[in-house]
């Protein structure tokens, strides 16, 4: 037996054949119900193309923060599974410490952490004026310690006298103006038990962070530095700046080097800053591996002042790109891992990919009404609060801090970074001057005191 349904009996319905004696209800049930699944499905499909219509504005955006948030995730990964070396090497020290007009009073308290440590000889390059200085290391009457009177021609001859003088195997070279954590020259020394290993980073922070604002966001900026990037280059053993606050170096790997630190030349210009990072890549250019050491702690001064940390910003921005164009010139840059690579080109690109996404935000997406600007205000906070998530959770009061971050993230990456390309060949250090007593923003009496019981409360 059989039926059929003419479609006649629902105009939505087409004729429709049954056999084996089901119900005419059931088939008509049947097609309902199908049909509804079709047209929904045709509904949320027709949503969907919509959707992805307004999608595609933001497409450039999306592909620029897919790549930048990317590289970070892995960095961040990379540096979550990086491990402090230990090996049971160890070796002959010596101490270099250019000081250039230092604070008396800051650079002994330093010395004192670093004499508490018994490295073999201690040699303190002084400029010819910091008499003052050079009779109260004298007086110490400490055999392993030496101050030598050097007319300063900038901070890299300073290094080649200490350096030319050194005589242990492991050569460590520390600002005037940092202090030492406990274990940090017994931890230097273990990665050097791998004769590849030509240079060793190690952790820093800022001393007595709290005790300025500005302090308090170049410690946030630094801890980034040191828990969320470097061990992740460091693990592939490549470095791109042992940063000189406190760095090591195997004295048999620089001492060929020196000529080439003390004599560079930028477009005609001699350099004078920018040591650390010059010194790191001819380093890695020689074939040996720069590494970092999370157990060897530092705490160094950092500026108290909004100007102070603006002109050591600029510094810092020109000696990057110096030594990473000539790092990209020379070839050196495409003989490191890709991790590395990626991380100097990001830096080098800064200004150019933080204007780009901030004029394309602003121009073409971000409505002008109290609800867009705190769309884009929300946006903007919440990224940077995951990105500093590893210092917010070792300083969570700073979350309050967090508007401030991200407004001189944007400063940094933009005019400040930006001026510095179109001034990188300006030479000087900005922060120190021959008519003044230690760097701008950061004299004794900025400190809390006594600042020898606070020395060891790590940022």
């Amino acid at each position: 037996m059989s039926f059929v349904l003419a479609s006649g009996s629902d105009p939505r319905l087409p004729a429709v054949e049954a056999s084996g004696g089901a119900p005419e209800a059931l088939v008509v049930a049947i097609q309902s119900a199908w049909n509804g699944t079709v047209a929904s499905l045709g509904a949320t499909f027709g949503q969907g193309g919509q959707g992805l219509a307004v999608l595609t504005h933001y497409f450039p955006l999306a592909v620029a923060g897919t790549i930048v948030w990317g590289l970070w995730l892995y960095r961040f990964l990379m540096s979550r599974r990086s491990r402090p070396i230990v090996s049971g090497f160890r070796t002959s020290t010596s101490v270099v410490v250019p000081s250039y007009h230092e604070d008396p009073d800051i650079l002994l308290e330093c010395l004192e952490t670093w004499r508490a440590q018994s490295p073999d000889e201690i040699i303190v390059v002084l400029d010819v004026a910091d008499l003052e200085a050079y009779d109260r290391i004298t007086a110490l009457g400490d055999p392993r310690v030496s101050a030598v009177l050097f007319h300063h021609v900038g901070k890299r001859s300073a290094l080649g006298v200490g350096i030319r003088r050194a005589r242990g195997e492991v050569v460590v070279l520390v600002d005037s103006d940092t202090q030492w954590c406990p274990g940090l020259l017994e931890a230097v020394q273990m990665p050097f038990a791998d004769p590849r290993v030509g240079a060793v980073s190690t952790q820093q922070n800022v001393y007595q962070r709290e005790t300025s604002v500005w302090r308090r966001i170049a410690d946030w900026m630094v801890n980034l530095r040191y828990h969320d990037y470097v061990p992740a280059m460091g693990r592939v053993g490549a470095v791109p700046c042992v940063s000189g606050r406190t760095a090591v170096y195997r004295r048999s790997a620089i001492l060929p080097l020196l000529d080439n630190l003390e004599n560079e030349f930028f477009l005609g210009r001699r350099c004078i800053a920018g040591d650390d990072g010059r010194l790191t890549w001819l380093v890695l250019a020689s074939g040996y591996r720069t590494v970092h050491q999370s157990s060897a702690r530092a705490l160094s001064m950092f500026p108290a002042t909004f100007r102070a940390f603006v002109k050591q910003r600029v510094r810092w921005s020109r000696n990057s790109y110096r030594c990473y164009l000539t790092a990209v010139a020379k070839g050196w840059l495409w003989r490191v891992p890709v991790i590395t690579q990626l991380t100097v080109l990001q830096i080098l690109l800064t200004p150019l990919t933080m204007g780009m996404t901030l004029t394309y935000l602003a121009l073409s997406r971000l409505e002008l009404t109290p609800a867009g600007v705190a769309l884009a205000a929300a946006w903007l906070l919440l990224g940077r609060g995951i990105r500093g998530a590893s210092h917010l959770r070792r300083h969570p009061r700073d979350v309050l801090l967090l508007p401030l971050m991200a407004v001189t993230v944007i400063l940094v990456a933009l005019p400040i970074k930006a001026y510095a390309f179109v001034t990188m060949n300006k030479q000087g250090w900005l922060t120190r001057r021959a008519d003044q007593v230690g760097g701008d923003g950061q004299g004794a009496a900025t400190l809390a005191r006594p600042a020898l019981a606070t020395a060891g409360a790590a940022a």
